[in-house]
């Protein structure tokens, strides 16, 4: 079968393998694409990427903070001028507010009629993508974080011990630092209890085979494999990840030593990854 040379572009861009090795997993799974990101993994071509995709439209992540709710939403475009355009920028704000004001958890009609009267007066292709609301308790907290001029957005939900700890400054630093953590490692999941079993088992199966081909012993090929899960597991759980402001430490143990010094239990309930584009 034909294998356009847009097909092997995008698998090289995806998976970082060489050209030609692109062309070949192409041909061999007969041009399905999921199966020959698989192959290259097999191999050991292409790295166990922890966001599969790449960001390519234009656009803006909002966030509002409003109470004990957080809002984020992202809104697309088709140049870099028009995310930056005054009107545009105007609509993601507005659509903050009726989310908020009409406690919207799908589009309604007057998200949408807004969309369109922008759109009829920028004249370029643009719209809401997608939004989600997370509602807080009083003894849980909300912190948020915006990075490169709306490009990523992160909403993180802490269980406090006590809603004393709220106001406690050390709290609230680490929770930021938090919130940075997480658009700088953008992990898949929060930890390992949330793993989807479907994407844990395509893993093992990559690592498998990548320890087959190594021509070990099988009880030698077993203890790679589960030193491969267990490596790739901590690369893609928030809190296993090492923690940006001190790598000696995991995102958990920060916590753990966050809470023994503020007198109350502080833990990551959720949080929200917004990327462009994704």
């Amino acid at each position: 079968m034909e294998i356009k040379a847009t097909q092997v572009k995008e698998l090289r861009e995806l998976t970082g393998a060489g050209m030609m090795d692109c062309k070949k997993a192409l041909v061999d799974s007969g041009g399905d694409f999921k199966k020959a990101v698989k192959m290259l993994k097999e191999l050991g071509l292409a790295a166990a990427r922890k966001r599969d995709g790449k960001a390519t439209k234009e656009g803006k992540v909002f966030i509002k903070m409003s109470g004990n709710k957080g809002i984020i939403l992202e809104l697309y475009c088709e140049t870099d001028f028009v995310a930056k355009n005054k009107d545009f920028i105007e609509l993601g704000e507005k659509c903050l507010s009726i989310i908020d004001e009409k406690n919207l958890e799908t589009p309604d009609a007057t998200l949408d009629s807004c969309v369109k009267d922008i759109q009829a007066r920028i004249k370029e292709n643009l719209g809401l993508k997608r939004f989600k609301v997370v509602h807080a308790k009083d003894d849980e907290l909300l912190v948020d974080y915006t990075h490169g001029e709306g490009r990523i957005g992160v909403i993180i939900k802490f269980k406090l011990g006590n809603p004393g700890l709220k106001t406690n400054e050390k709290v609230k630093e680490t929770a930021f630092d938090c919130a940075l953590h997480v658009a700088a490692y953008a992990p898949l999941y929060l930890d390992r209890n949330a793993v989807d079993a479907e994407y844990l088992k395509e893993q093992e199966e990559i690592f498998q085979k990548q320890a087959e081909n190594l021509g070990k012993p099988a009880n030698v090929v077993q203890g790679i494999v589960k030193g491969k899960i267990s490596k790739h597991l901590a690369e893609i759980c928030f809190v296993d990840q090492n923690f940006v402001k001190n790598e000696k430490y995991k995102v958990s143990e920060v916590l753990k030593n966050l809470s023994k010094e503020v007198g109350g239990d502080v833990s990551i309930v959720e949080y929200l990854y917004y990327r462009l584009g994704e």
